[in-house]
């Protein structure tokens, strides 16, 4: 092993580099069953806010990273774990953002978890993902809508109204609630969006005042983001979008319903847990401690 890996740098033409970072995000999906990199990242680095990195040793390509506003991700082929790859490019992307920084370890790694104790960072966050396996029937919602309505998302007409639902709902969630009119038209131009599966809850004067955002993308349905405003919790509207939700999951094929949320997000856990949703993984986030 050579002590200092070399880390490259990729610019966004630098297509062959991105091919290879890709791959070995790939590679590490399908041997840990969960992404090295999450879609706020890769997001960031497709629109320049964060930065591509491969790792190698001498002539071996041994992983690859993303750097950026204050946050590192990093992954180590299957093959070449458990040599000190891992110790020595933190070392090296560590000095790439020499503020304060964060770090997720995807899938709750033991290894992470050591090496974080290590270089003096400490966990403040902890992403559950839970998922549901879709039954051949899928009930209907049983709870009174009150007047309410919901509908499908309008393109160039809703945008404005469920940014600002969404930041208000999301106002202590470090990325969630930091969406722009911007970060929804590039999510907008994914392959996998459909206005008919962004299912929009509207009071009885029109007022948007919840949402189930569903990213449906082979057999896994993911309720991607879902909120109800403030002002309307407590009777019963996230439990009717998440039933809406399944419905539709299941009417599309989707075989199983996955779900991300903050674990400290009681309320949340116990509608997802009381709708039959268990754990699946675990990522937590780490900070750096000063000093």
């Amino acid at each position: 092993m050579s002590e200092f890996p070399i880390l490259s740098a990729l610019s966004k033409t630098d297509a062959a580099g991105l091919t290879e970072f890709h791959r070995i995000a790939a590679e590490a999906l399908a041997f840990d069953g969960y992404a090295p990199f999450n879609e706020q990242g890769l997001f960031d680095l497709h629109s320049g806010l964060r930065t591509a990195y491969l790792v190698r040793s001498n002539d071996l390509l041994v992983g690859a990273a993303l750097a950026g506003r204050g946050e590192i991700d990093l992954v180590i082929t299957p093959e070449c774990r458990r040599s000190g790859y891992g110790r020595a490019a933190w070392g090296e992307l560590g000095a790439l953002e020499p503020g304060e920084m964060t770090a997720w370890s995807h899938g709750d790694h033991p290894g992470a978890r050591a090496l974080a104790v290590e270089l003096n960072f400490v966990a403040v966050r902890t992403l559950l993902e839970l998922r549901k396996s879709l039954p051949d029937t899928e009930e209907s919602a049983s709870v009174s809508l009150d007047g309410a309505g919901i509908s499908a998302f309008r393109p160039g007409l809703d945008d404005a109204e469920w940014v600002d639902l969404n930041a208000l709902v999301f106002a202590t969630h470090p990325e969630q609630g930091a969406i722009t009119e911007a970060d929804l038209a590039a999510r907008q131009a994914e392959s996998w969006f459909s206005s008919d599966d962004f299912l929009i809850l509207r009071d009885v004067d029109g007022r948007m005042i919840g949402y189930n955002w569903l990213k449906i993308d082979g057999a896994i349905g993911e309720i991607y983001v879902i909120g109800v405003h403030p002002d309307a919790a407590g009777h019963g509207f996230g439990r009717a979008l998440m039933q809406a939700g399944l419905q539709r999951l299941h009417a599309a094929g989707c075989s199983t319903a996955a779900l991300y949320v903050e674990a400290d997000s009681a309320g949340a856990v116990h509608l997802y847990r009381s709708l039959g949703f268990t754990d699946h993984t675990v990522d937590v986030q780490y900070r750096r401690l000063a000093g």
